[in-house]
């Protein structure tokens, strides 16, 4: 397994190298602990998985309580830095 580690668009990527396992008549990509951890998956995440034909993207459906959460951080962060932000967008 190869890790790699680059900065895109601002944002830390990881990438990992890996190979499907054969699970009776289907395969299925085992996920290290670390990725999922830092993914914030558990086994209780449900996931969706899309393609454009070419790329697969894997990524966890929003929960309400999830959706809500982050909703409360961004009306914390609003009221905070209000002045910030209008300043920034003039």
């Amino acid at each position: 397994r190869q890790l790699a580690l680059y900065e895109q668009d601002g944002y830390f990527v990881r990438t990992m190298r890996k190979k499907l396992v054969r699970t009776g008549n289907s395969l299925a990509l085992v996920l290290d602990k670390g990725l999922l951890e830092e993914a914030n998956i558990d086994a209780d995440t449900e996931l969706e998985v899309s393609t454009d034909g070419r790329v697969l993207v894997v990524s966890p459906v929003p929960s309400p309580k999830r959706s809500a959460k982050l909703r409360k951080v961004v009306e914390q962060a609003h009221r905070k830095y209000a002045g910030v932000f209008k300043r920034l967008a003039e």
